[in-house]
């Protein structure tokens, strides 16, 4: 039998019940602080972006994705189950909401930096490459 999902003893269905303020009171004092202050216009615009994609994926039964820009948008419990796509500087990364994401922001999900990866140098990359036989 698989773990049930609980976040601070409620589940994830009395999660999408409760209001923004009693969800709130469930967060660290971080998150919390930046929900009572109310949020921004571009994180209101993304939550109005994010109820009509889940209405249209009711109807439609496929997933629809919602791309964004805003990296520190808290993840909230009605954003459960949809597909994001967060902007890393480069390109949008695909990113599917799940409940222990709670909390967290969008960022933390879309990585900004990679491994770099180095070649070997070519000729002329070195003072030294000057002596390597082309063939």
């Amino acid at each position: 039998m698989p773990k049930k999902f609980t976040f601070k003893g409620y589940g994830l269905e009395e999660l999408q019940k409760l209001s923004m303020d009693d969800f709130a009171k469930l967060l660290p004092s971080r998150q919390r602080r930046s929900l009572l202050r109310g949020l921004p216009t571009k994180h209101k615009k993304l939550l109005e972006r994010i109820r009509s994609a889940r209405g249209l994926q009711e109807k439609e039964s496929k997933a629809v994705v919602v791309r964004t820009h805003c990296r520190d948008m808290l993840v909230l419990p009605e954003m459960v189950g949809l597909k994001l796509g967060i902007y890393t500087g480069k390109e949008f990364v695909i990113v599917e909401i799940k409940p222990e994401m709670i909390g967290h922001r969008l960022g933390e999900f879309a990585q900004t930096r990679r491994k770099v990866t180095h070649g070997t140098p070519g000729i002329g990359a070195t003072r030294s490459s000057m002596y390597i036989p082309l063939k």
